[in-house]
């Protein structure tokens, strides 16, 4: 399985993104975003379980929405009130057994 993350880009502090990893084929495995800021380790951000339970990073909970669309074999980060420490780079991660992770995506919140 191949995942291809994109949606990243540059917004102002308060704005809205939405990222999209987009799956090779059907993946039925926890699927989780990740960001790592600049000279900081990589963290990760949201899960979205097989079963369908999401679960966040306290500093995201109430601004970031994980979400998963089976038919088109990809998961989605909404995510508002972008704030600057949210800038980094964000990554999708299939969970075990798959264990693959996608390529970065870039998201830039200025003040």
């Amino acid at each position: 399985v191949q995942l291809q993350a994109s949606g990243g880009g540059l917004v102002q502090a308060g704005g809205s993104l939405r990222l999209s990893c987009a799956a090779s084929g059907s993946i039925y495995v926890t699927m989780n975003w990740y960001r790592q800021a600049p000279g900081k380790q990589r963290e990760w951000v949201a899960s979205f379980s097989s079963g369908g339970r999401t679960n966040y990073l306290d500093s995201v909970k109430g601004r970031f929405t994980i979400s998963k669309d089976n038919a088109k074999n990809t998961v989605y980060l909404q995510m508002n009130s972008l704030e600057p420490e949210d800038t980094a780079v964000y990554y999708c991660y299939a969970g075990p057994p798959v264990s693959r992770w996608g390529q970065g995506t870039l998201v830039t919140v200025s003040s």
